[in-house]
């Protein structure tokens, strides 16, 4: 079964979710605050984070930054308003997803299932090479100068998208589409944050790019 950490205050959420996330096969462990959550993950890391932006003592931007100092497990944020600048934060911070309170179980299902899909997507066997960079499609690991590199799912997803597709420039709208799990609201600036934590990871300059160039109105393409 696929475990889950669910990190939310509500007492009430965790225990519907533990119900109902079960019916799909998901084991389910929940913490009600930021200190118990890490507890959890240095108990046991979980396959997937469900993790609440309004926690007690630590927020959960916090708390996500913390997390991925050390994992790059799957992290879907819950933001009680659901603003947009919510949501980009969260993804500056580290988060894969995010999704507005109140929501439906079945659609976290959904996402949950989506994020997961796209670790296990990329084709099996195959070693990506560009300069000192090295993607292992099967294994999921990133080397850089021979040091592995720690990517979220979705920062892996955005990499093995444009490693694929060496030298052709893609548009926002096919990366949107490709990735799936981006804001409709918000997908430009999504993405574009999405590629900038990638470019940090990977030590590359936009003004002088070793592996990824912006193309100005259009997209981005991987160059090396």
């Amino acid at each position: 079964m696929t475990s889950v950490l669910v990190i939310d205050d509500d007492r009430k959420l965790c225990a519907l979710l533990s119900e109902y996330l079960s019916r799909f096969e998901f084991a389910v462990r929940t913490a009600t605050t930021p200190g118990a959550g890490l507890e959890e993950i240095g108990r046991e890391l979980p396959d997937i984070i469900i993790l609440d932006v309004m926690l007690p003592g630590t927020d959960g931007f916090t708390l996500c930054r913390e997390i991925r100092k050390s994992h790059s497990v799957p992290i879907i944020m819950l933001t009680a308003r659901g603003e947009v600048t919510d949501r980009v934060v969260g993804l500056e911070m580290g988060a894969d997803d995010y999704l507005a309170k109140p929501f439906e179980p079945r659609e976290l299902v959904a996402r949950m299932q989506s994020v997961l899909r796209r670790g296990l997507k990329d084709a099996p066997g195959r070693v990506f090479r560009a300069e000192a960079l090295e993607v292992d499609f099967d294994r999921r690991r990133v080397r850089l100068d021979g040091a592995e590199v720690s990517l979220t799912s979705m920062e892996f997803a955005l990499l093995s998208l444009l490693a694929r597709n060496r030298g052709v420039v893609l548009s926002r709208d096919l990366i949107f589409e490709r990735l799936k799990g981006l804001d409709d609201d918000s997908f430009d600036r999504s993405i574009d944050v999405l590629v900038s934590r990638l470019r940090q990871k990977l030590g590359d300059d936009p003004r002088k790019p070793r592996y990824i160039t912006t193309v100005r109105g259009t997209g981005y393409a991987f160059t090396a």
